[in-house]
């Protein structure tokens, strides 16, 4: 499982490390050279919990450069202010936004990030969802058997955020019913987290 490490103490509850896959690794990859990104700045967006948030964290902790997290919340205006001040100081920024497309209304702004190094992360292939499976098993001390993934990536969505609901549901189970996460805590976990019509939990 190739992840990067992330101090606990800088993160607070939460995940620690970020799984690295088809989805993810151009991005991890980008974020190691932000002196070749135009403009020094990059644009990172991706579906929720895909880590977009933990790789901000990492790319300031590793001294690289500046981020601005959940940009899209924040006014035009005052993003477009600290897109300047970066530039001023030679700072490279990671602007992370939510899932694309993102429709920018400030065309000095629209602009200025359409010409920037753009990184979006994808849904992961059955590689990297079983290494996701793992580490947010372990990370919830969810003992999870050798067999699980197996039997749980190709009935699960291939979504990161469906897999963490996924684990959850796995470990709220198992501590309701008092027995160790196997098949049947592992069916009822897919039929309460994609709904009991679906075909793959056969």
């Amino acid at each position: 499982m190739s992840q990067i490490a992330l101090p606990l103490a800088a993160l607070g509850k939460g995940p620690a490390r970020i799984v690295l896959g088809d989805a993810n690794a151009h991005v991890a990859e980008a974020l190691q050279a932000p002196e070749t990104w135009p403009y020094r700045t990059a644009v990172l967006t991706g579906p929720p919990r895909s880590g977009k948030s933990l790789l901000a964290q990492w790319f300031v902790r590793s001294e690289r450069g500046e981020a601005i997290d959940n940009a899209q919340a924040l006014a035009e205006d005052e993003l477009f202010h600290r897109w300047n001040r970066a530039q001023e100081k030679a700072t490279p920024l990671l602007i992370v936004g939510g899932k694309p497309p993102w429709n920018i209304a400030l065309p000095d702004l629209k602009s200025r990030l359409g010409g920037s190094l753009q990184l979006e992360i994808g849904q992961p292939d059955d590689d990297m969802a079983r290494d996701l499976l793992l580490s947010l098993a372990e990370e919830r001390g969810l003992p999870l058997p050798d067999d699980a993934p197996d039997y749980l990536i190709p009935r699960a969505s291939r979504s990161q955020e469906e897999l963490e609901k996924l684990v959850i549901t796995i470990d709220r189970l198992s501590l309701e019913r008092k027995a160790p996460p196997t098949l049947g805590i592992w069916r009822a976990a897919l039929e309460a987290v994609h709904g009991p019509e679906e075909p793959r939990l056969i």
